[in-house]
């Protein structure tokens, strides 16, 4: 229990071609067009998911066994920093939805796998995974929510916070304490698949500096009832492992957001310079500007290349901690630095709401927060460094 499924979906590169291909028309004709204007409005694209739905990605990682593509992490990257590269906040969405989907598949019992997996697929049924509480983010450990065992139920109480797919999702992968007295701490951690019902309510919708439209919420548990069966894996203390495997994919994910994001901010930035003049010529023919586009465009491809190294580990069914972590790390920081760069070589301009480099600019700070903070991210690949090569 607990290995990671190989990829089942035979995959040949025409294939990929197309479908890369395929999300790529997706994103010019319907995600550009729009993205400005949902994100400055707050408001939740519905029928941007529900395209999502149709383009199979909500089981695009789910294996093909339970009715997902089966794509392999390569691939799945590649989709994520297509789609970043127009709108950020979209691939949030499917995002946490899989990271629940790979908590399933990758450790729920065979009941478990055949009644969830193949409407998380189709995207009947959607959602993301409830870590995060006020007073528990980086220290899982530290989480408040309870689930006390009562016949054949659980009753669970407590909070969750800054949850993605709160409030228009329909189900969580919820971390909870199921033993307050057990030593070491994560031994008292579980994992259940809650469905929303009485006892179980989103809170408010949390506003955000970035990642608009993408409802960030809370949760309340009142005396929430979820049957036994609904325990991940069916046995308890073995929620915190669940929790921790699910976030390499996760950091997969928000890497390459980052590539997205940041080859995003490099693009604007050569358009406007070849657009822009100062002092008789184009900007981009004067040596400041050259300098910053030199240093974006080696930072996209090297973030690019991590990304892919990581996600070559993870579909080799091999540890890849180490690999998703530098991803993340390097990924995240170019996109904070491109973007920076983006707002400097626009000027004035990129304090405008109608250029796209002030979102960039909001957006990819959340990359060095989410899923891990890169301090975090930092203390990891000095770790395992130090582990895979004992002195």
């Amino acid at each position: 229990m607990g290995t990671r499924p190989i990829v089942d979906g035979d995959w040949q590169e025409p294939e990929v071609a197309q479908i890369i291909d395929a999300i790529t028309d997706w994103v010019n004709r319907y995600v550009k067009p729009v993205a400005r204007k949902f994100d400055h409005a707050d408001e939740y694209p519905f029928e941007l998911v529900e395209q999502m739905r149709e383009l199979g990605l909500f089981g695009a990682t789910i294996s093909q066994e339970y009715g997902g593509l089966g794509l392999p992490a390569t691939v799945y990257a590649e989709i994520v920093w297509t789609i970043a590269k127009a709108w950020m906040a979209p691939t949030g969405i499917f995002n946490s939805h899989l990271m629940m989907a790979a908590c399933v598949e990758r450790f729920g019992t065979e009941e478990q796998k055949r009644y969830f997996l193949p409407k998380f697929a189709s995207g009947e049924l959607r959602g993301g995974v409830a870590l995060t509480e006020p007073n528990a983010g980086t220290d899982l450990q530290a989480i408040r929510t309870t689930a006390i065992a009562d016949g054949d139920e659980y009753i669970i109480n407590g909070s969750k916070t800054w949850i993605t797919n709160g409030i228009n999702g329909h189900c969580v992968a919820l971390l909870v304490k199921t033993s307050t007295q057990v030593e070491p701490r994560h031994r008292g951690m579980s994992m259940f698949i809650a469905e929303k019902g009485e006892g179980f309510k989103p809170g408010r919708k949390l506003k955000k500096l970035g990642y608009r439209s993408i409802d960030s919420a809370e949760l309340i548990f009142e005396n929430f009832r979820v049957p036994k069966s609904r325990l991940i894996g069916g046995i308890e203390g073995l929620g915190f492992k669940q929790a921790v495997g699910g976030l390499e994919l996760g950091r997969i994910n928000v890497a390459a957001r980052g590539v997205g994001l940041a080859e995003a901010a490099l693009m604007d930035s050569v358009r406007y310079s070849q657009e822009r003049t100062a002092f008789g010529k184009p900007i981009c023919e004067h040596q400041a500007i050259q300098l910053k586009l030199g240093e974006m465009t080696t930072r996209v491809e090297a973030a690019r290349l991590l990304v892919k190294s990581a996600a070559e580990k993870y579909d080799a069914g091999e540890r890849c901690d180490m690999e998703a972590g530098m991803a993340k790390l390097f990924a995240s920081e170019s996109a904070v630095d491109n973007s920076l760069q983006a707002l400097r070589i626009h000027g004035g301009y990129s304090y405008s709401t109608e250029y796209d480099v002030e979102r960039y600019f909001r957006d990819s700070p959340l990359m060095c927060i989410g899923e891990g903070t890169n301090e975090m991210q930092k203390i990891i690949i000095a770790k395992q460094i130090v582990e895979r090569n004992p002195a």
